[in-house]
């Protein structure tokens, strides 16, 4: 049995992107509504940056699948039992 050197796809990165800002977003919103106490605002602010940060999110992950910076190359190893 030999094993497998594991890569993400884009879709990955999409997937995760879409998670992450749910959570980034409802903070800032909340952020948002604390310091401007106008919760119409906070929904606005909070909806402009869901979509540029996502697209900066993706561009980030898959700009980072291209550095080596911090991989370890493993080598395929073949055990028979």
């Amino acid at each position: 049995m030999s094993s497998a050197s594991v890569t993400e796809k884009p879709y990955r990165s999409i997937v995760k992107a879409i998670s992450w800002r749910a959570i980034g977003t409802f903070d800032t919103v909340l952020i948002s509504f604390i310091i401007t106490g106008n919760a119409k605002f906070a929904v606005s602010i909070g909806g402009i940056e869901l979509f540029t940060k996502m697209f900066l999110y993706f561009l980030h992950e898959r700009l980072w699948n291209k550095i080596k910076f911090g991989r370890v190359e493993t080598k395929n190893i073949d055990y028979e039992i």
